[in-house]
């Protein structure tokens, strides 16, 4: 079938399922009471079941024209969900602030290749609404474009409200070197236009590409797209550019980078993370100088908690926005997080506002108008590619920004308190105090700081519980990341299975992740306090409980590599299980401690000092809820 007439198809039965699909939309789990409360609204706005002639439709972005109308783009995939197939670039308008929208529109027919990344940006000055966007040859099957891809940037714009569009003009000549020879990515999230300064008026739109060295990808580049005409032409602007080892390893891979202009007119980027030793799965760096350099290299962010996913940013007022999923693990739980100095600290999870617990993906902002905002999404209660959605929430739908946690004294050398959440209470301890945890909301998490990460060292956990659940995952000691795939060092009870484990996942090099664990064959859910140890050291992984050893062999490589990184006492990492019961006196050590050490630490709290990397006596709680 000729792709207009597909088009056209498209086009009219859309039109006749739009009105009936918006009018009987579910609302995700969690959103609920705030519509009800008229301060969130949401509907589905792209699914194939709704759509016809798509299998799937993903990479939403959005915009609000001068004349105040939204448009909202996503990759209209043909053939499967795949990235690399044959893939449109299709639009919706909304004329009422995003509650009802125009059938879908098709800007750019992929033909069989695929066409996408949609990364629009407005000209505030002329109304021209410009959307970049990248082109490769595309594949019949799901898989993703053979290295080195031949990714290449376009350009459309529309001067009539997003109605119509130009041809596509291809880009390569003036922001596509010779060596950015491989991936090419624009956004895929919505450009910004400068407010202040003497590049006032100025384009920015953010890409990463890679490069080819004939055999391999030896170079990841994260750069700004710079226009000061309008977009009749466009420079490379600030670029930060990281080596790709000969054993494929790397300090980060900046990418799918999502910016916003600051109260003081510098940009602050924020992008994806991937696979890169350095620890956290989003990266930032901030241009002072609209866009021509950045101040710094990317630097990753450890205790933002988030998986390997794309996001997106928006200043409002004195805070800055970041929507993306906050399940470290994985592509779940949309969560709107915000900064309040300019995105150098952010919301953690606990702290920010759960848009949906479904799994969620790809997303983008925008204001529209007054203090409302949208919040364009991936989501599904089955798959994040499931649909597209589109919300509306205003300022005072998300959570009040909150004062200080009460906190518990770290004794380590240098250290800062760790934090108390849901309120543990204090509680009589095997030496002295001790915290009581509830099961429900109870933690104690410690502030990112450079001595907690592991890395490749010995080391030595060493704890007192106490408990008596019979059901449930009962975390006591979190490390590091979560999953499969991430590195990680874990202690935890599992009393329906009758034992206390502790494992541990490590990553050596470009090796597949590689994991050891050590299992009591009790649960020790007496009530009664036991003294719990997980050690590494001379090849080999040993947990002692109440004296006795128990040992296996240990598997080489970094446990705190490559992912979000986080300290929790009583809580998975991703919030998902909680202690109950009773834990005192956590330390951790970056060698093996001797067995006479740990005998002395045991039977009298001996005050081993040397190599400590944490120490919570967990006998008091400052400040109040």
């Amino acid at each position: 079938m000729p792709s207009s007439l597909r088009a056209r198809l498209r086009s009219t039965l859309t039109a006749a399922l739009t009105t009936a699909a918006l009018l009987a939309l579910p609302s995700p789990a969690g959103a609920e009471q705030a519509a009800a409360n008229g301060e969130f609204e949401q509907q589905v706005l792209f699914r194939a079941s709704q759509d016809p002639g798509y299998a799937c439709f993903r990479i939403p972005a959005v915009v609000k024209t001068t004349e105040g109308t939204l448009l909202a783009f996503a990759e209209g995939r043909v053939l499967n969900c795949g990235d690399s197939a044959d893939i449109d670039i299709v639009v919706k308008r909304s004329t009422d602030g995003g509650r009802t929208w125009s059938p879908l529109q098709v800007v750019n027919d992929g033909g069989g290749d695929t066409h996408g990344n949609p990364t629009p940006v407005v000209d505030r000055e002329t109304g021209r609404i410009l959307l970049a966007e990248t082109y490769n040859t595309g594949r019949t099957d799901s898989g993703s474009c053979s290295v080195p891809c031949d990714r290449t940037p376009h350009l459309q714009y529309s001067d009539d409200d997003g109605l119509s569009w130009s041809r596509p003009r291809d880009l390569s000549d003036e922001i596509l070197p010779a060596d950015w020879n491989s991936w090419y990515a624009t956004g895929p999230v919505h450009g910004i236009q400068l407010t202040r300064g003497r590049h006032a008026g100025r384009l920015v739109l953010g890409v990463n590409t890679e490069t080819w060295n004939g055999s391999r990808v030896s170079a990841n580049h994260a750069a700004l797209i710079t226009s000061d005409d309008g977009g009749d032409h466009w420079e490379i602007g600030a670029t930060d550019s990281w080596p790709i080892a000969d054993d494929s390893t790397f300090r980060q891979k900046p990418s799918e980078m999502t910016l916003t202009e600051r109260g003081d007119g510098s940009v602050l980027v924020s992008g994806r993370e991937q696979d890169g030793t350095d620890l956290g799965h989003r990266t930032q760096a901030v241009s002072r100088d609209g866009g021509d350099s950045f101040a710094a290299p990317f630097e990753d962010l450890p205790d933002l908690y988030t998986p390997q996913v794309q996001g997106s940013v928006l200043r409002l007022g004195d805070r800055i926005l970041l929507a993306c999923p906050g399940d470290p693990d994985r592509r779940r739980t949309m969560m709107v997080r915000s900064s309040y100095d300019g995105g150098r600290t952010w919301e953690s999870v606990d702290r920010g506002t759960v848009v949906t617990t479904d799994w969620s993906g790809y997303s983008d902002l925008v204001r529209v108008g007054g203090d409302t905002v949208g919040l364009l999404y991936e989501g599904g209660a089955v798959d994040a590619r499931d649909e597209i959605r589109f919300a509306r929430f205003t300022e005072d739908w998300l959570k009040p920004r909150r004062g200080p946690d009460p906190t518990t004294a770290d004794r380590a050398p240098h250290a800062r308190p760790a934090t108390v959440l849901g309120g543990a209470q204090e509680t009589d301890g095997a030496f002295g105090g001790a915290l009581a945890l509830d099961g429900t909301d109870d933690a104690v998490r410690l502030p990112y700081q450079d001595r907690l990460p592991l890395g490749t060292k010995d080391f030595t956990a060493s704890l007192w519980f106490r408990y008596t659940a019979t059901t449930g995952e009962q975390p006591l000691l979190w490390m590091g990341g979560i999953g499969t795939s991430q590195p990680q060092v874990w202690l935890r009870g599992e009393p329906a299975s009758h034992r206390i484990t502790g494992l541990i996942t490590t990553r050596n090099g470009a090796a597949a992740p590689a994991t050891a664990s050590v299992r009591t064959t009790e649960a020790y859910n007496d009530g009664q306090w036991h003294h719990l140890a997980l050690r590494r050291g001379g090849g080999r992984l040993t947990l002692f409980i109440d004296g006795t050893a128990i040992s296996t062999a240990d598997v080489p490589g970094s446990v705190s590599r490559n992912s979000p990184f986080g300290v929790h006492i009583g809580q998975r990492m991703d919030s998902r299980a909680f202690f109950s019961g009773g834990i005192d006196e956590v330390r951790v050590y970056d060698r093996a401690l001797t067995d006479a050490e740990l005998t002395a630490i045991r039977t009298r709290n001996a005050p081993v000092t040397r190599d400590t990397v944490l120490r919570l006596p967990m006998d008091r709680v400052s400040g109040s809820h």
